[in-house]
């Protein structure tokens, strides 16, 4: 019995034992906890940036809360909550408190999406507080601490379960949440290594579960596991099945739903915007084809039909008497009966008017000419002061080099902007950066333990990033001495410093780099650990690290066992797009290109550090170039500073003044030559007209000169392109005017009996009033396109129209006098060169009709004028006219930046580079003005996009266009202030408090109920200054300092009168994408200012508009089309109008006149098109110089035409075609071209595209049109004969032959007669008259053999 006692007993004991040993032992139920409680710092991490404060392993009940513990957790875990003395749970208030202020580090860029928020809370509050932590954490590893002098076991690795329906119900309503300062999504910064577009639910839960990232107290490995599966799950683990609230529902605690540019799911249906229109299109194919070959069709038909209509009405009249007389002989007045008798009842009004004002302007020129010939010296005098005086104003001269000065109107929508927004805001700082290459060079494959394979191109290698990171310090240690600060200066005195503008050193300075993600340290770059993960060990290197950063640029610290931050030296992250280039699909290791850039404060021009930054940037250049120069440079690399675009222009402009001066050069030389008569050889130095040529030039120069004198008395600023441009077009119609007078004064004869100054008056009186009218065109049609708003446009427009109106004037008084004296030396024969010196020979007593005039009358003016060429020509010129039409509006509209450079210039290769190898296009800002209240709830909710913000608010329409970027040229959403600034003020970000000094201070403002927090007035002003003065860090993210501080402008009564959203516009590479991202964000702009202006309150006026550093320069492509319409047909209009006036009413002229030059306009807009000539401000102005020089070929021709007496059209068109287009071909064209074609060689592109061939075709289409088409149009629909000037012929002719029967001489009977402009002989025998004066000698008139007579060539 005793024995079976014992036994018992011992059995007894063993159970109480196993039974203790089994509850000894933690179990996998509900209701218990795994670990409780804080122990201390998890001794298996360092380098976390907060204390790693781990649990206590301790298996046991929940606990019951109350009282503080309860309200706590109320507070930080509200899912768990179930009622005081009903809620359990398995923290402490420690541990509520720790994960509190972890919370609050994400909550900050996650508190904007409150379902978002409230799951984030969800699933840290299960792993932590639980009830039944046991089912869902299994402890994996312990370590011993003491802890409180006490030893300790803690927990520093556990498993966390969850069901895939919850893990991924949170992540997706996360997903989306973005970052307003810069426009990301914030689960970029919680993915790690795989960024937003790779991350994963898995990954974004592998990432917070890392103690690598720096922020995680021990490692969690989560556990996703489908519904229903239990295969592998540890005994009693049950995957926590919480409900994981979607982006678009409402939270527990009454947080509303997240924005639509957090939540997809929040958005209305959106229609997709407008795509572009469709090209015109017509029958299926391009409109503007058909329309052409409409009318080509239409004028070849109407052509025709006129040929027909022609020839049968004169197949009617073939055997009509057309003229009054019959046979061949003579009626009692000694009239030819087959010529026409002009009764005075057929004189129209407007034959007497046109007689009229030939006769006016021909007397009144030539009593001026005999005046100005008769006292040359005076007159040059005279002349010599005038233009001093004018020219003394170029002591007040400002040439404008600034290009928004230049091409944007300072009342235009553009400049106004720009000053608003210069006015409030820092303008654009100043970019100074390399982009390197390493072409040829082989990549390697990089076996990393935590990203696998990855294949590395040949310039992401260690060696070259650490010869870009000795290059960077070069720069960043330039320093040079400066006047103007008389001190030595550094890149810390003119740096942007975003987070110490104030007072900052180098490190402050905002240099992006690759080398930046090793904070510029070349220990950071060459570090090397070794790593476990998984069980494998490997070694990590700056490869891992480079990888992890371009993922997540905004990293405080890698996940890799290097512990390094990814944030810049200066504070700030430093995006993928600002360190390498040249990559596809965020494939950033294989990137071709590396980006240095230093950013510099841009200052005004009159500033002393606006000097310095100069002075730097200089420096910069030089050791840039230096480098580049250097044999042992492995990079290929492009480079630009600030100054580099206006240092290329200036260094090309200089380079090619000599370039002009050839041109000039050859110009001179040509007319030189081109005056001279050349009877004889021993004649040679006499006859020449070297001094006249030069006179001519000296005329011209003396007539810019007085120009650019006036305007600069008068404070009207000149420009490179005037300097250029002005001179070459007054020398144009200057040559024609000088050849036109020379040429006529050359075959001329001298009268018996008159001087040689009254042979110069009446010359004068001849070719005057053609002057005249071409350049009273020219001018006037200068000084009404100086209505043009483009101030380069109406600058040039002014200084041209005063130069040709003072070339003219000094024509008409210099030149005649200069020319007085050079006939006077020649009547002489006294050599040009060495005026002492005289020759022998006599000069001839004839007319000197050179060889141009009897070649273009004997045999190109019969062949023009062939019935069969004349048809050829119609047609092809018809033919040429409706192809242009069609090529005018296919021409490019705009002006690539590039095109501004010299060939050679470096600059070049820099904009290859940039639109090979940058990936983002250039930022832009949504500007808002003064009279919106922002401090107001509805003011907020109008501009924010966050919870609680209306769907259509300022933000969220940038993000909607964000969503098309093809079509919008917005690549990345805008930032927004007061997002961060509301965020920054909710208490669960742990930014704002009352005491900034004391963290734990009481918070700014208290939980919003429904997680929708709006400052009222009072607290809008108060806490604004702060959130913009505060420095972001990692416990606040959300500081406004360095983002915002610039972006607010408020005035003395706090109210906010400027502030600025940043966006990014896509990669734009070309003028015409440059315009389109600028007609899209003004639409947007557009669309944004109208819905604010519906809230109350709103000022009427208030706009939100779009600005960037590009934008006032391509604003004038979105109405140079209409502007040039504008300007172009303000300069036709003088043409018609002169042309009529001129010639006494003379409609038909004046029409047929506009539509040659219309026509020369029109093809040169075509041939544009075809020889890619860019249709722009530079072209525009090319354009209304060919209105003018278009106006000199044809002009002269016309009014030829209209004076002529000849008996038909044809003999009338080869009458003018030869003695007035070879004057014209002479004074115009060969004037030209030699000038223009040395431009060939100028160095920059804008001088050889816009003044080589520009005006190589201005100057080919105006001669083909003046000297081939329009003889041949006027032959078919020029004006009838003048029946005025035939009436005065044939009563002066029976005047004379009355007179010499009574014996009078007959010179006296017709020396006084003058009518017209330009003189001609007659005879009885054939009707012929001149175009000025009609003045014949009697002894032409009794002339019986026309071929033999002298006579004088006039036109």
């Amino acid at each position: 019995m005793v024995q079976a006692s014992v036994i018992l007993h011992s059995a007894f004991y063993m159970v109480i034992l196993l039974a203790c040993l089994a509850l000894s032992e933690p179990q996998n139920e509900p209701g218990h906890c795994a670990f409780y409680e804080e122990c201390g710092r998890n001794p298996t991490v360092g380098g976390s940036f907060f204390p790693a404060i781990v649990p206590c392993l301790n298996y046991s009940a929940a606990r019951a809360l109350r009282g503080r513990h309860y309200a706590m957790l109320k507070k930080v875990c509200p899912m768990l909550d179930r009622g005081e003395n009903q809620t359990y749970a398995c923290c402490s208030l420690k541990q509520l408190g720790t994960l509190e202020f972890s919370l609050s580090l994400s909550k900050a860029i996650l508190i904007r999406c409150p379902s978002c928020a409230d799951n984030f809370a969800h699933l840290h509050c299960i792993n932590t507080c639980s009830p039944n932590q046991t089912q869902t954490v299994n402890v994996t590893r312990t370590a011993n601490v003491t802890y409180l002098e006490k030893k300790r076991e803690v927990v520093v690795s556990y498993q966390a379960y969850l069901s895939t329906t919850f893990a991924e119900g949170a992540f997706q309503s996360c997903k989306n949440v973005r970052i307003p300062a810069t426009g990301g999504f914030a689960i970029s910064t919680m993915c790690g290594r795989y960024g937003a577009k790779l991350c994963t639910a898995q990954r974004w839960y592998d990432f917070q579960g890392d103690t690598s990232n720096g922020l995680a107290p021990l490692d969690i490995d989560f556990r996703l596991i489908p519904e229903g599966v239990t295969e592998g799950l540890p005994k009693g683990v049950v995957p926590y099945k919480g409900r994981a609230l979607k982006c678009n529902e409402t939270t527990a605690s009454g947080g509303e739903i997240c924005s639509c540019q957090d939540c997809q799911a929040s958005c209305p249906v959106m229609p997709p915007p407008p795509l572009p229109a469709e090209p015109f299109r017509l029958m299926g194919t391009d409109g503007f084809l058909v329309i052409s070959i409409i009318l080509l069709c239409l004028l070849l038909f109407t052509f025709l039909l006129y040929l027909l209509v022609s020839f049968w009405v004169k197949h009617q009249e073939k055997d009509k008497k057309k003229w009054k007389g019959k046979g061949g002989g003579k009626d009692q007045n000694g009239n030819n009966l087959n010529e026409p008798l002009i009764d005075p009842s057929e004189v129209t009004c407007t034959d007497r008017n046109s007689l009229a004002a030939q006769e006016f302007l021909g007397s009144m020129f030539q009593f001026w000419g005999t005046v100005m010939a008769s006292h040359p010296l005076k007159v040059l005098l005279a002349s010599a002061i005038v233009v001093a005086a004018f020219a003394t104003g170029f002591m007040y001269i400002e040439l404008t080099t600034d290009p928004v000065e230049l091409w944007s109107a300072p009342e235009s929508r553009a400049r106004r902007e720009k000053d608003f927004h210069d006015k409030y805001f820092d303008p654009f700082f100043r970019t100074n950066q390399l982009i390197l290459t390493a072409p040829g060079r082989k990549g390697h494959v990089y076996d990393s333990l935590l990203f696998g394979k990855q294949n590395f191109s040949g310039i992401v290698s260690k060696d070259l990033i650490i010869q870009l990171l000795e290059l960077q310090t070069r720069i960043q240690n330039i320093e040079f001495w400066s006047e103007d600060l008389n001190r030595p200066a550094s890149l810390k005195d003119v740096c942007f410093a975003p987070l110490n503008p104030s007072n900052p050193s180098l490190t402050d300075c905002a240099v992006n780099s690759l080398p930046q993600y090793f904070q510029n340290s070349l220990a950071n770059l060459t570090a090397k650990v070794n790593m476990t993960e998984l069980g494998v060990t490997k070694e990590v290197d700056w490869r891992d690290h480079f990888i992890y950063c371009v993922n997540s640029p905004l990293s405080f610290k890698d996940i890799t066992d290097l512990g390094m931050s990814c944030m810049a030296d200066y504070g700030a992250p430093v995006f993928p797009f600002l360190a390498v280039g040249g990559y596809d699909d965020d494939d950033y290791t294989n990137a071709e290109a590396l980006i240095l850039t230093f950013s510099l404060n841009n200052y005004a021009r009159d500033s002393a550090k606006f000097k310095v930054a100069l002075q730097w940037e200089k420096e910069f250049l030089n050791i840039v170039q230096e480098y580049q120069s250097n044999p042992n440079t492995n990079f290929t690399f492009a480079y630009m500073a600030e100054r580099s675009l206006e240092d290329e222009i200036n260094r090309t402009t200089a380079e090619d003044i000599p370039i002009f001066m050839i041109s000039y050069a050859a110009i001179f030389v040509y007319i030189a030559v081109a005056l001279g008569e050349y009877t004889s050889c021993k004649r040679i130095l006499v006859d020449s007209k070297f001094l006249v040529g030069l006179g001519g030039i000296l005329v011209v120069g003396c007539s810019v000169l007085a120009s650019m004198g006036f305007y600069a008395w008068i404070g009207i600023p000149s420009s490179l392109v005037i300097l250029q441009v002005v001179p070459f077009l007054v020398l144009a119609v200057g040559a024609d005017n000088i050849f036109i007078f020379v040429l006529e004064y050359q075959r001329d004869m001298r009268r018996p009996g008159e001087s040689r100054e009254m042979q110069i008056g009446r010359v004068l009186g001849n070719v005057a009033p053609s002057m005249l009218l071409c350049s009273l065109s020219e001018s006037i049609c200068f000084f009404l396109g100086s209505l043009s708003t483009m101030p380069a446009v109406r600058s040039f427009a002014l200084y041209a129209a005063l130069a040709v109106l003072m070339d003219f004037i000094l024509q008409m008084t210099a030149f005649v006098a200069l020319l007085s004296l050079d006939a006077r030396r020649q009547d002489n024969n006294r050599c040009e060169l060495v005026c002492c010196v005289t020759v022998s020979p006599r000069h001839p007593r004839k007319p000197n009709e050179g060889f141009l005039l009897p070649l273009m009358r004997k045999y190109y003016a019969p062949v023009l004028l062939h019935p069969v060429s004349r048809v050829i020509v119609m047609v092809v010129f018809i033919f040429m006219f409706c192809g242009s039409i069609f090529l005018m509006f296919h021409v490019t509209v705009g002006l690539d930046q590039e095109l501004a450079m010299p060939q050679g210039s470096y600059m070049l290769e820099y904009f290859k580079y940039l639109y090979k190898y940058f990936e983002v296009g250039v930022p832009t800002y949504f500007v808002t003005t003064k009279g919106f209240d922002f401090s107001a709830k509805a003011g907020m909710n109008a501009v924010c996009s966050s919870t609680g913000c209306d769907q259509f608010s300022l933000t969220q329409k940038i993000q909607y266009a964000s969503e098309y970027p093809e079509l919008s040229y917005i690549a990345i959403p805008a930032n927004s202030w007061v997002d961060d600034f509301i965020d920054w003020l909710n208490p669960a970000s742990k930014c704002c408090h009352l005491d900034r000094l004391r963290p734990k201070s009481k918070d700014c403002m208290p939980d919003p109920p429904n997680g929708v927090l709006r400052p009222n007035v009072e607290q809008f002003n108060r806490f604004l200054p702060e959130f913009l003065h505060h420095r972001p860090d990692l416990r606040c993210p959300k500081g406004g300092l360095g983002a915002y501080d610039k972006a607010v402008v408020r005035d003395a009564n706090g109210e906010v009168i400027a502030s600025r959203f940043m966006a990014y516009h896509t990669p734009v590479t070309t003028s015409t994408e440059f315009t389109a991202a600028l007609q899209k964000a003004r639409e947007l702009a557009h669309n944004i200012t109208m819905g604010m202006r519906q809230i109350p309150g709103t000022s009427p006026d208030f706009e939100v508009f779009p600005y960037t550093v590009t934008y006032a320069f391509y604003e004038q492509y979105l109405t140079i089309v209409p502007e040039g319409l504008f300007n172009i047909s303000l300069c036709l209009l003088p043409t018609f109008v002169v042309c009529c006036l001129l010639l006494g009413m003379d409609l038909r002229s004046g029409l047929l006149n506009l539509i040659t030059i219309v026509m020369i306009t029109v093809d040169t807009v075509g041939v544009m098109t075809l020889w890619g000539i860019d249709f722009n401000a530079v072209a525009l102005i090319n354009l209304v110089t060919a209105v003018g020089i278009s106006v000199e070929f044809v002009s002269h021709l016309t009014r030829a035409f209209a004076l002529s007496v000849k008996r038909t059209h044809v003999e009338r068109a080869m009458e003018a075609t030869a003695n007035m287009g070879s004057a014209v071909f002479a004074g115009v064209a060969m004037t030209n071209l030699p000038g223009i074609i040395v431009l060939a060689f100028a160095k920059a592109q804008l001088i050889q595209i816009f003044f080589f061939r520009l005006n190589l075709v201005i100057t080919l289409l105006g001669m083909t049109h003046g000297l081939i088409f329009l003889p041949v149009l006027l032959s078919y629909f020029g004006p009838g004969v003048n029946k005025a000037v035939l009436l005065k012929l044939q009563q002066a002719k029976a005047k004379a032959r009355q007179e010499m029967e009574l014996g009078i001489n007959n010179e006296q009977a017709y020396d006084n007669l003058s009518f017209e402009a330009s003189e001609r002989p007659y005879d009885p025998d054939r009707v012929s008259a001149t175009h000025a004066t009609g003045s014949t000698r009697a002894s032409q008139i009794t002339a019986k053999d026309p071929e033999k007579e002298q006579r004088i060539d006039t036109f």
